[in-house]
């Protein structure tokens, strides 16, 4: 595979990235999140994440799935419950990744 298309196959399985990252309230469920850990929570439930924002149950929830979707978080059932946690590493070496093949080309660009 040449570089160009390897790059925009690299673009496109971002793409779930950059919709999950390109909305304000999913932002702020990721830095509550980010800072349940540093409280020495392990995750957040949806009331919890209710509770954080301005949203609803129903819309908190929509947002979550999206960013479950993209790999940022996952869920774990805590009695009646899920708990929702990041999981930032696998979505971290993606953009890594398109990172390091944009430079790469960058650099090989240039005159």
């Amino acid at each position: 595979m040449d570089e160009l298309t390897n790059l925009k196959k690299q673009f496109y399985d971002c793409m779930p990235l950059f919709i999950a990252l390109g909305d304000e309230v999913r932002l702020g469920i990721v830095a509550a999140l980010s800072n349940s850990f540093s409280d020495g929570r392990q995750g957040m439930n949806v009331n919890e994440i209710t509770q954080k924002t301005s949203l609803s149950r129903p819309a908190v929830s929509h947002h979550l799935k999206i960013l479950k979707d993209a790999g940022f978080i996952s869920s774990r059932q805590e009695g009646t419950s899920n708990v929702y946690f990041l999981t930032i590493e696998e979505p971290t070496r993606q953009l890594m990744e398109l990172g390091r093949l944009l430079q790469k080309n960058f650099m090989e660009s240039e005159p």
